[in-house]
């Protein structure tokens, strides 16, 4: 019996991992509307967030950000949150409702979402040094490293890792903590993953799709380099980390080599993989049971960040 066949899954988890899975596997979806508006942006975008969080939108120079306070404050700390979309997808309007979710899990703390710059058009270094600013951005707003949390899913975990080795190597002071769904940290796609799940993968899954295996955002760099695929960086130095990943990923090995890397260099990991669960799967907010606990425990991670810090 396979191994995946025994992962026991809600019945709207299995639900919605069938509903992408046919959602990404139809050619028309997959070209004409994932394919054309990868690099369109949702910034100007209307939305509607609850009562108690009001919204602004900051210029940044070369690309702008949006922050978002919550009326309910609890905390000192502020979380930067870099989105996801391999690099060559712009804010799009879920990540509001992420930003949304950190926030309400994190005491109301303030959250920083960059619409960073993409590629093809902006490839490597953009979105690292695009994450940079933000960073001393919110530096410049009074908040120490240790008050910043910086938080990513897909790609934006990625970045995430490699802005905190960005600042190491530069003798900077880090953030307080890193939270990673899913993230993608080996470009190089070398992951055994990349072909185990290849089958089973509901958003990746059963194509060769660019996306993955001819990214453009290292451009003429090594993939390799560690600030494109932090699973290939030194982790010594690096802050508590918390990282969530699903058994049905092709970049399940991606989040399996930082944690092996993280350990060896004795960083503080909190590290879960949610049987069953698809790239990203805590999109789905309260609608699931997996995701629902998976956004209790980005929660409870916060609080140990507080906790070590008292």
């Amino acid at each position: 019996m396979d191994e995946h066949s025994k992962e026991t899954i809600s019945k709207k988890a299995k639900l919605i991992r069938e509903v992408v899975a046919r959602f990404n596997s139809t050619p028309y979806i997959k070209d004409h509307i994932i394919g054309d508006h990868r690099g369109e942006s949702d910034f100007d975008k209307s939305f509607s967030y609850p009562e108690h969080i009001t919204s602004s939108k900051i210029d940044m120079g070369c690309f702008r950000a949006e922050l978002i306070e919550n009326d309910t404050c609890d905390t000192d700390y502020v979380l930067l949150h870099l989105h996801g979309g391999g690099y060559v997808g712009a804010f799009k309007t879920n990540y509001r409702r992420m930003a949304g979710y950190y926030s309400e899990v994190s005491s109301g703390a303030p959250v920083l979402t960059p619409d960073y710059r993409v590629a093809p058009e902006n490839p490597f270094p953009a979105a690292l040094y695009d994450a940079v600013v933000c960073y001393d951005y919110l530096r410049g707003k009074g908040y120490n490293g240790d008050r910043i949390v910086l938080c990513g899913d897909s790609a934006g975990g990625g970045l995430a890792m490699a802005l905190c080795r960005y600042l190491l190597d530069r003798d900077r002071q880090i953030p307080a903590g890193i939270v990673a769904m899913s993230p993608w940290t080996d470009l190089t796609a070398s992951g055994e993953s990349y072909r185990t799940n290849h089958d089973i993968d509901p958003v990746f899954g059963n194509s060769g799709d660019d996306l993955i295996f001819k990214n453009p955002y290292p451009g003429i760099i090594d993939r390799r380099h560690p600030y494109i695929s932090p699973a290939f960086a030194d982790f010594g130095g690096f802050p508590p980390m918390l990282i969530q990943v699903g058994t049905h990923e092709m970049l399940l090995d991606d989040a399996r080599a930082v944690r092996d890397a993280a350990k060896s260099a004795g960083v503080l990991l909190r590290y879960s993989e949610y049987p069953g669960m698809f790239h990203v799967f805590q999109v789905a907010g309260a609608i699931m049971e997996e995701s629902k606990k998976a956004w209790a425990e980005v929660g409870t991670f916060f609080k140990e960040i507080k906790r070590r810090s008292e």
